[in-house]
């Protein structure tokens, strides 16, 4: 996860990601004898690459951005403001069944971009040995991020595949009904009443926080 400041590379501004600190301790919270956590300048493309063998899933809490038809400007932020442009995740070598990008966008269309650029992110995965690769077509307000991802990573954790987990976690989120978390209902509830601004709490159910995730892969 990266410093939670905001940063600005070359004309791009990146706004910060106060909620991914707290996404990420969701996670610890769910798996936490199967999971370890790399913080700012300790998340480096070296050091995801030597510890990614040993775990089955990368979740990425940082920028990517992905710009149509221009490779060599879109990327991913690592630690420190470096980036990993795709030329460069094009030599990764992973072998995990799922990666996760929950802050990435395209800056070709916002809510109207047509998915072309993830997409072609999901090829690059796929040929680096990634099974499954979920990412978003916009940025999304990583309050509800937090939300987003508790949820669905309650799913994994209760054995549904990543598309399931992802096509539950939507349904929930677009109807309002968490009965179907389970065990995982009462903790997924109180994050949302205590952890997030109510302004967007009450709108969890605009397809804005939960439409633009998408899973490429088996």
């Amino acid at each position: 996860a990266p410093s939670p400041e905001a940063r600005r590379l070359d004309r791009f501004w990146l706004p910060s990601l106060p909620f991914a600190q707290q996404e990420i301790e969701n996670l610890l919270t769910l798996f936490p004898n199967r999971s370890t956590s790399l913080w700012n300048r300790d998340l480096q493309p070296e050091s995801l690459l030597a510890q990614a063998p040993a775990y089955n899933t990368v979740h990425l809490a940082t920028h990517a951005l992905f710009q149509p038809g221009r490779p060599e400007d879109s990327f991913i932020l690592f630690g420190n403001g470096r980036r990993q442009t795709l030329a460069d995740v094009r030599t990764w070598q992973l072998a995990i069944d799922l990666l996760v990008l929950s802050a990435c966008e395209t800056a070709s269309g916002g809510l109207t971009g047509q998915g072309e650029e993830i997409l072609g992110f999901g090829y690059l995965m796929a040929q680096a040995g990634v099974r499954t690769s979920i990412a978003s077509l916009w940025a999304v307000d990583d309050g509800g991020t937090q939300v987003f991802m508790d949820i669905f990573y309650t799913f994994l954790q209760q054995g549904r595949s990543p598309q399931q987990a992802l096509q539950q976690t939507q349904r929930v989120l677009a109807t309002g009904n968490f009965a179907p978390l389970g065990q995982g209902r009462a903790r997924i509830e109180r994050n949302v009443r205590n952890r997030i601004p109510r302004a967007i709490a009450e709108y969890l159910s605009h397809p804005y926080y939960w439409a633009p995730f998408l899973a490429i892969g088996d």
